[in-house]
């Protein structure tokens, strides 16, 4: 039996096939009218972000993203766990920058201030990251808007990790603006200036992007 046999076209097929499914769509408030409320109401499954009633769906990260987001993650948890106060996090996570903007970083530590009840989300950041995913949309997403934003919200340091360069960019808030504290590469240790004698190897950071 042909897979035509088994499913068959059928006599009358609705004229609505291969179209958005409208109905369900208009279920949700239009681009520009999103409310706060609405937007943290959103389970999907997928990272979303919020600016000014517009949410944008952001790329599934790729298995190499998550393993370098995990590698990470540890290295930023067993340094806090043993010489900080606060906690390290990871997408997805709304990270409220204010009002009217919601990001989602890959990672982030919060001192403990900054979390007023474990059944909400984070006001701000202490420190960010974001692991550059490919495209240009995402690397002017991460290099240059969250540049902006995270500054502006008062995030005092920012990580731009680049599976592509192999470089991890640390800046760090002088100001209303981030300089930068180092661009980390090859055999370089990546350091922080706000988690005191955080080191992390870059060549491990960057070890299976070739797989």
């Amino acid at each position: 039996m042909s897979i035509s046999d088994a499913f068959p076209t059928p006599a009358h097929p609705d004229p609505r096939r291969g179209e958005p499914s409208w109905d369900l769509a208009l279920q949700y408030p239009l681009q520009g009218a999103w409310s706060v409320d609405e937007y943290l109401a959103l389970d999907t499954g997928l990272l979303v972000e919020y600016t000014d009633g517009i949410v944008r769906v952001l790329a599934m990260p790729s298995l190499l993203h998550q393993w370098i987001v995990k590698y990470l993650f540890g290295c930023l948890n067993d340094h806090v766990c043993q010489h900080e106060t606060g906690e390290v996090y990871f997408a997805p996570l709304p990270v409220k920058l204010s009002e009217s903007k919601y990001r989602e970083p890959d990672i982030v530590y919060v001192r403990p201030q900054r979390i007023a009840t474990l059944h909400g989300h984070p006001t701000g950041a202490d420190l960010a990251v974001e692991v550059v995913s490919e495209g240009k949309e995402s690397r002017d997403r991460d290099y240059i808007e969250k540049r902006e934003e995270y500054a502006r919200a008062g995030i005092d340091e920012y990580w731009i990790v680049d599976p592509q360069d192999k470089v991890i960019t640390v800046l760090t808030l002088d100001g209303s603006e981030y300089r930068t504290h180092g661009t980390f590469a090859n055999s370089d240790k990546a350091t922080s200036l706000l988690l005191s004698g955080l080191e992390v190897d870059v060549a491990s950071v960057f070890a299976r992007c070739e797989e």
